[in-house]
């Protein structure tokens, strides 16, 4: 058969470039994190990792009956979240928030990306909740400018990008949220996170202090859950294509025609 009898429809070839952005998306982020100078040169990543992480934090606090105050973001990539939360197990499902709570919702962002108009949706809302942030948790000039520009990418991805590029968009989102955790990979092995306005406890050390455990073996459960996550949810997303080369059905056969019968004497 010949490629002539055989073409790739549109929408076959639309869902192969699809999953293409998707794997070369997940390929240049594991790169970029591991680059000598990952700081300088994925730095609007970091920084979209950080404004995750610490919304994560405050989310985490939120559901678990507590209270998420304001968010820091700084030049060098830090970020803090002022979250109040009661008791051990609470405050430790706020420090881990941070760290796993990306990954959920990249998960959901993976699944909502399976649909053009579903992920044109899901850009607006996002950058209508980013928004919202600006002056109501958002602390320092440079957390509200960059969460702002956020915003504006977001709207106009939604509103005015082509659909196809709106679920690209998403996915691409949704890989960043699901590797945030590696962003800052030593980060998950540390007592001390280093920031902007000074040293403090890690999240994995304040697990540590809350639930016992060592440190880094908290630290490596967050990193599997956050891998988990990204397959997970690179599964949903593919799994709502039509795949490349599937199967197309046969020609119905016409029935045999019936062969006149013998005739008999008379």
């Amino acid at each position: 058969m010949t490629e002539e009898d055989d073409p790739i429809t549109p929408t076959e070839e639309a869902n192969f470039r699809a999953d293409l952005a998707l794997v070369l998306s997940v390929v240049a982020t594991f790169v970029i994190y591991r680059l000598p100078n990952a700081d300088t040169i994925g730095w609007p990543l970091i920084l979209l990792s950080t404004f995750a992480h610490e919304l994560g934090h405050g989310v985490a606090a939120l559901l678990v009956g507590g209270s998420f105050h304001s968010l820091l973001i700084s030049p060098d990539a830090s970020g803090v979240a002022q979250c109040m939360a009661e008791g051990n197990v609470r405050h430790a499902v706020v420090s881990a928030g941070g760290l796993v709570g990306p990954a959920c919702v990249a998960a959901v962002f993976f699944a909502l990306a399976r649909n053009e108009k579903l992920a044109r949706i899901s850009l607006v809302l996002l950058g209508l909740g980013i928004v919202g942030l600006v002056p109501t948790l958002l602390e320092g000039t440079f957390g509200k400018v960059f969460a702002s520009i956020l915003a504006v990418l977001f709207l106009a991805v939604g509103v005015r990008a082509p659909a196809w590029l709106s679920r690209h968009a998403l996915a691409f989102v949704a890989v960043q949220l699901a590797l945030s955790v590696w962003s800052r990979g030593d980060y998950l092995f540390t007592p001390v996170a280093h920031m902007a306005t000074g040293d403090m406890p890690s999240d994995v050390a304040n697990m540590e202090r809350y639930l016992g455990l060592d440190y880094r073996v908290w630290g490596a459960l967050c990193a599997a859950f956050s891998v988990v996550a990204l397959i997970v949810g690179a599964r949903l997303f593919l799994r709502g294509l039509p795949r490349l080369g599937r199967a197309k059905p046969e020609p119905a056969k016409e029935p045999p025609k019936e062969s006149p019968g013998p005739q008999g004497a008379r």
